[in-house]
């Protein structure tokens, strides 16, 4: 048996832990974490290489129903790779009733010919005969080649999951190195990671109104340390003042805990130096959701 490669797309409702699957699998912080729902706003690669295989993970953004120019856009980037890829997984939650989310996402894949598997996340949270009540509702759909349960959070199923998708994957090419782990430039990945420190830190309103820009990386000559600038974008003046908090404690809040992610990312000191923006509107707006990387 040959070399086996392939791409593998990830969809399903916002918030239903495929950001925790990837980063599980590939054991390092590529896809931003949050609880507040459609955190994942591109296409986002990451690369699992097992011994005679190797997995190309899209993970795309959740499949919603839009409500602006950026949800239109981040919903045509999901339903986009099904066509593209050698295998769709969706992912549910541990809801024992297929919610409309759900059944609106089933109607968008029943008819694309590529094989489909379905995780049932989080069932560390749920007692095993509810886990059976789940499977065999999505059984009874007939759409899919194979159902596993899972727990993204402690790692339960995901070698199984593995091997299942290894089983639909061509043969083909490595197509990335064995130390590689995502195609993201890390300006990207930076940016991520402090988004993803705004929305733990601020209220409900402001984070999908911010969009964050990495504006400089660079090594210092003299010593192991490395300065970034970033700027947070946001829509409002007053959404600016939320965000710098009062005395400037939200900003320093969301600055610490980026800095130590982005430490351990490149294995450097960092001195971070982040920036509070308005571009009014901007998720309305072509260019800026261009500049910002979401074109």
């Amino acid at each position: 048996m040959g070399y086996k490669s392939g791409f593998v797309s990830i969809i399903g409702r916002p918030n239903v832990g495929k950001s925790t699957l990837l980063n599980c699998i590939i054991g390092e912080k590529i896809s931003i974490i949050s609880n507040k729902p459609q955190t994942t706003r591109n296409k986002i690669q990451c690369v699992y290489t097992g011994n005679d295989y190797q997995i190309i993970f899209l993970d795309t953004p959740g499949i919603h129903k839009p409500k602006n120019k950026l949800g239109e856009y981040m919903v045509k980037v999901a339903k986009d790779t099904l066509s593209e890829v050698d295998v769709v997984v969706l992912m549910v939650d541990n809801s024992l009733k297929i919610g409309p989310g759900d059944k609106y996402i089933l109607e968008q894949i029943k008819n694309i010919k590529t094989p489909k598997i379905l995780l049932i996340n989080k069932i560390d949270k749920i007692k095993s005969s509810d886990v059976d009540i789940i499977f065999e509702n999505y059984k009874s759909t007939g759409i899919f080649e194979d159902i596993i349960p899972i727990s993204a959070l402690n790692g339960a199923g995901i070698d199984k999951f593995l091997k299942v998708i290894k089983k639909y994957l061509p043969e083909g090419p490595k197509y990335f190195p064995d130390d590689m782990i995502t195609d993201q430039p890390e300006r990207l990945i930076i940016a991520e990671i402090i988004r993803e420190k705004a929305l733990h830190n601020l209220e409900q309103e402001v984070p999908h109104g911010i969009a964050v820009e990495t504006d400089l990386i660079r090594k210092r000559s003299d010593k192991d340390i490395i300065d970034i600038n970033a700027t947070i974008y946001c829509e409002r003046e007053s959404h600016k003042g939320i965000i710098i908090g009062k005395g400037g404690k939200k900003l320093k809040a969301i600055g610490k805990e980026a800095r130590m992610d982005i430490e351990r990312l490149l294995g450097s000191k960092v001195y971070l130096d982040i920036w509070v923006k308005v571009k009014k509107d901007w998720r309305e707006k072509e260019n800026l959701l261009r500049q910002l990387g979401y074109k």
